[in-house]
């Protein structure tokens, strides 16, 4: 939750006028190195999802998470929708473990039927573009696939970039 990386995020949104709210699994919290089973991570979304609808009911309401956390959103909204929900946000979807490239952990994104949109880096050990592309062009929600290149960029300039495309994706996306 405190990351530099999720700190950075989430000051970039609020900058943009996009308002976040950072929490954690509970194995996070307690220092664990080992997830919580994915069912105490799918409570967890919702419970944030609920918390963020009722500290802010008057805004437009986007979930998601980096890597595992936007995973274990994806899955929480596959297997019952998250309430007030507009879209997801993937900032690095885990498709495959490193060096093991297969699509399974993508399966449940079929069932999704809110707009999603992939922020996927070209040196992502995690996601094979390919694979990516193939699990994206194949879904029936409306989804967004936009790879960020890092060569011959600064990480300063691949993350205003990305908070430019979530920004520019969110304003699209708020009203159904």
């Amino acid at each position: 939750m405190n990351h530099p990386y999720i700190v950075a995020v989430c000051d970039g949104l609020a900058a943009r006028g996009i308002a976040t709210m950072r929490y954690q699994f509970p194995y996070m919290e307690k220092g664990a190195k080992r997830p919580d089973p994915p069912k105490l991570c799918h409570q967890t979304v919702q419970a944030a999802v609920a918390a963020a609808h009722e500290l802010m009911p008057t805004l437009a309401l986007f979930a998601g998470g980096k890597s595992f956390g936007g995973r274990m959103t994806s899955q929480a909204q596959a297997i019952a929708p998250l309430p007030d929900v507009r879209g997801i946000c993937f900032f690095g979807f885990p498709l495959h473990a490193p060096e093991k490239p297969t699509t399974t952990r993508a399966d449940h994104l079929s069932s999704i039927k809110i707009p999603m949109l992939f922020l996927q880096g070209t040196r992502d050990a995690l996601a094979d573009l390919a694979l990516i592309r193939g699990v994206v062009k194949h879904l029936s929600a409306r989804v967004t696939l936009n790879v960020l290149v890092r060569s011959g960029t600064t990480d300063g300039e691949v993350m205003r970039t990305m908070l430019d495309d979530v920004a520019a994706w969110v304003a699209a996306t708020r009203f159904p």
